[in-house]
């Protein structure tokens, strides 16, 4: 038979290795788990993926349907300032080491 563990208090590391990542601090702790372990992949995928958003407000704006124009270049700015602040923080973390 296997015995229970005495000890109810979980050690430090057994609590984030579930998620595989140490403790982060401050606004780190918005950034999802897989993309805190990626971030400078994640980074450079957002900032794509904010680049192809904004290219096509810059389309719908030149056909003059200003809803969706709108819609994509918020999607757009917001995407790339994530993906510079992932850049940033990924930056960041290299000079540490």
């Amino acid at each position: 038979m296997h015995a229970q563990n005495d000890n109810p208090t979980p050690s430090s590391t057994k609590t984030w290795w579930r998620w595989g990542t140490p403790p982060r601090s401050g606004m780190r702790r918005l950034i999802a788990p897989w993309e805190y372990r990626h971030l400078r992949a994640s980074g450079v995928t957002r900032i794509a993926g904010g680049s192809v958003a904004a290219a096509a407000g810059v389309v719908c704006l030149s056909y003059g349907v200003y809803g969706w124009a709108a819609f994509f270049l918020v999607l757009g700015a917001l995407n790339l300032a994530g993906g510079c602040w992932y850049i940033t923080i990924a930056r960041s973390e290299s000079a540490r080491t």
